[in-house]
């Protein structure tokens, strides 16, 4: 029997569902990306996840090449490419692993609907997630609202299953292989569109489980307090590998429990804190899965203050957002980084989001398009459901008069400026007291700074003590009507 691995996001070999199987199953495999035509002229995705991809491309070509399967690759549209590839290569099955985007689902039934015709067989796995939807539930078995009820039944369900992790496929190897001729290289982010670039984490499976070897080691013991320090590399930063499936998050949740046991100085609170983030990104798996509505607007129509309208000052804020030019540190700070590296510290992520939705009253998905162009671990559920989160719309959301104080947030977060003086080189001179507020230096101070507000640095683009207090007072006169 032959068949394709049809490899989407899950671009590895070790605790691979849909590759184990296809080795058991069958005689000869083929191993297919196909690069979506479609989704790339879209530009829903910026130039450093591209090239991330590409990286992560490139290993798991290498690695299968070692053990004699060359991996295929076709562009184009996906059904019509994957349906075309199945005829041509005379397939008896194809192989993939599920994903949960709405778009996904309806490419992936249409694909499946047209292999039927040809009667050809689909094999579909779980991968992405530790658990699917309906396998964490309501009594009844209605999609989950609340992340604590959800985190609650989903350490349950882990207790009740132990989910195992699969090897790296014994059959995988050159008696497997496929008489086709040789795929060309893997194509350069130029060829599909996007600008060379050199992503500041390195992809594919080996540096994924390095990466995470080197955390549990150590960092994710001190993670409850580490994570919130933006300076730190306290973080896992494992997020770009968990959205192109280098790494499965069964692993990582082996690993991290494994370290418990290694001995030495180990924190029980800390893993746990840590594993808490994977089970929120599948709670917001979940939530697309069960709601795809909310890849296209709130989930909740509550009442918020409605968006500034469109014009000159709305364009303005938003630029001066987008460029890490708002006159807030920590704010310009975390753009800065976000446009420079394509990744942002998930403490900073929320004081930025709440600096664009509560402050400048900019519309949250203005702030989520961004994103998704610009982070290397652009994932439209876990970025959709942060965004709802802070904008008080999603389905476990901060409340709405919570609003981030840019300045507190830094002087907790980042008390002596280390973060800031990174991104934001202009105020390196800054004394520490000064460095959070630079608008209060006086003439004497900027001077020996070597930073002029106004001309090296901007001055606030808006107060936000007066932001703050005209955000609540909206937010009340909608509640009253």
């Amino acid at each position: 029997m032959r068949g394709i691995v049809w490899l989407r996001r899950d671009l590895r070999l070790s605790d691979q569902p849909a590759l184990t199987a296809a080795c058991e199953a069958c005689s000869e495999v083929i191993p297919l990306f196909v690069f979506d035509d479609p989704l790339l002229r879209s530009k829903t995705f910026g130039s450093v996840c591209v090239n991330f991809m590409l990286g992560c491309l490139e290993d798991l070509a290498a690695s299968l090449a070692a053990r004699g399967l060359p991996l295929q690759w076709r562009r184009g549209e996906p059904v019509e490419e994957v349906v075309t590839a199945a005829r041509e290569w005379k397939v008896d099955v194809v192989y993939w692993n599920r994903d949960y985007e709405p778009a996904a689902l309806l490419r992936d039934r249409a694909v499946q609907l047209q292999l039927a015709e040809q009667g050809v067989e689909v094999r579909t796995f779980k991968d992405h997630v530790v658990f699917e939807a309906d396998e964490v539930c309501g009594i009844t078995g209605e999609p989950m609202q609340r992340y604590s009820a959800y985190r609650a039944r989903w350490w349950t369900k882990w207790q009740a299953v132990k989910p195992t992790l699969l090897p790296i496929p014994r059959g995988l190897c050159v008696e497997k292989a496929v008489p086709l001729p040789a795929p060309r290289p893997i194509p350069a982010a130029r060829e599909l569109g996007y600008e060379p670039l050199t992503p500041w984490i390195r992809a594919g499976e080996q540096h994924a489980r390095k990466r995470l070897a080197w955390f549990v080691a150590e960092p994710i013991h001190a993670y409850v307090n580490s994570r919130n320090l933006p300076a730190l590399d306290g973080s896992s930063k494992l997020s770009p590998h968990f959205r192109f499936g280098t790494l499965s998050p069964r692993t990582a949740i082996h690993m991290a429990l494994a370290s418990l046991a290694t001995g030495g100085r180990v924190s029980r609170p800390d893993v746990l804190t840590w594993i808490d983030e994977l089970v929120w990104r599948e709670f917001f798996q979940q939530v697309l899965s069960a709601f795809p509505r909310v890849a296209g607007g709130p989930f909740r129509a509550i009442a918020v203050p409605p968006a500034r309208e469109s014009g000159p000052e709305r364009d303005r804020f938003f630029q001066a957002w987008c460029d890490g030019q708002t006159g807030y540190p920590i704010v310009d700070a975390g753009m800065r980084q976000l446009n420079e590296t394509g990744w942002m510290h998930n403490r900073v992520r929320m004081v930025v989001a709440s600096f664009l939705i509560k402050d400048l009253r900019l519309d949250w998905q203005c702030g989520e398009r961004y994103f998704m162009q610009r982070l290397v671990d652009a994932d439209v559920a876990a970025n959709n459901g942060n965004w709802q989160w802070c904008a008080s719309t999603g389905t476990d959301a901060m409340r709405g008069y919570r609003i981030f104080n840019p300045a507190l947030q830094s002087k907790k977060f980042d008390p002596d400026g280390a973060y800031i003086r990174e991104y934001v080189r202009e105020l390196d001179g800054a004394a520490s007291k000064w460095i959070h507020e630079p608008h209060l230096m006086s003439p004497d101070e900027q001077v020996h700074a070597r930073c002029r507000i106004g001309r090296d640095y901007p001055s606030p683009i808006i107060d936000h003590q007066q932001a703050r207090r005209e955000y609540l007072d909206l937010a009340k006169q909608q509640v009253k009507r």
